[in-house]
């Protein structure tokens, strides 16, 4: 009764705030110096757990700023392989993850136009299968975890391929199953009890296999699959907690 209260009460945009703020305040208790995160350059015995009661992750979210594996993974390739945080580029950031966009803003030159389905969590509202910008628009798009959310998965690609620039670059991340060699749907996950039994998440309509590289490509995109913690090497793995490989995969799509 709470929680609904609360709900009709406060905004789900005050709502996301209030939990960031509170996630700042209790990450005191967290404090120490084993894990590591390069999102808000801090420091703490362990971080949060996270998951659904089929999947749980231990050490996966910052307790400060409330980074993931795959955006850790991610900001290590953004500084160390390309110059997005410090060039004069355009990017579309498809579902924005809040601990990137105070790095983002270090970047004045930067134009980041963040974009979402829902109005609350990003600035503009944008169905991703019918994207408001002319084609060639932007040099970047980071678009991580959306796809399998997405009911029509081809034209979202047609519409990310269109509006990037020839030369551009899309970082496009996902869950993937890595023992499947092909993506799962199936008509019966009509509920989010039967997704979540079917695709390990509640909310996903389809669960990638390791051909997703094959569906970007299907697209336009020439695609490389980049598997950075690999590169990290496993020291930082373990001192930044990087995951497993099956959501910090990054799909580097170019536009020739």
């Amino acid at each position: 009764m709470i929680k609904i209260i609360y709900k009709r009460l406060v905004s789900e945009k005050k709502r996301i705030h209030i939990h960031l703020f509170i996630n700042k305040m209790t990450s005191f208790f967290y404090r120490g110096n084993t894990l590591y995160c390069n999102c808000c350059n801090r420091s703490f015995r362990k971080f949060k757990p996270k998951g659904n009661t089929l999947v749980q992750r231990a050490n996966a979210e910052c307790p400060y700023c409330g980074s993931l594996e795959r955006i850790r993974n991610l900001l290590f390739y953004l500084e160390n392989e390309t110059d997005l945080l410090t060039g004069n580029y355009r990017l579309l950031h498809f579902a924005p993850e809040w601990s990137l966009l105070p790095v983002f803003k270090k970047n004045k030159k930067l134009v980041h136009i963040t974009a979402d389905i829902n109005p609350n969590v990003a600035e503009y509202q944008i169905d991703i299968t019918n994207i408001p910008f002319p084609d060639n628009s932007f040099d970047y798009i980071i678009c991580s975890h959306v796809l399998g959310h997405v009911p029509d998965e081809k034209k979202a690609i047609e519409e990310l391929f269109r509006v990037l620039k020839t030369g551009g670059t899309a970082l496009i991340a996902t869950l993937i199953d890595l023992k499947n060699p092909h993506t799962f749907e199936t008509s019966e996950a009509d509920t989010p009890q039967k997704r979540l039994h079917y695709y390990s998440e509640p909310d996903l309509l389809r669960l990638h296999g390791t051909d997703f590289g094959d569906r970007l490509a299907q697209g336009g995109f020439n695609v490389e699959t980049i598997n950075y913690p690999l590169v990290l090497g496993k020291e930082m793995q373990q001192k930044y907690a990087l995951g497993d490989g099956s959501r910090e995969l990054i799909f580097k799509c170019t536009k020739n």
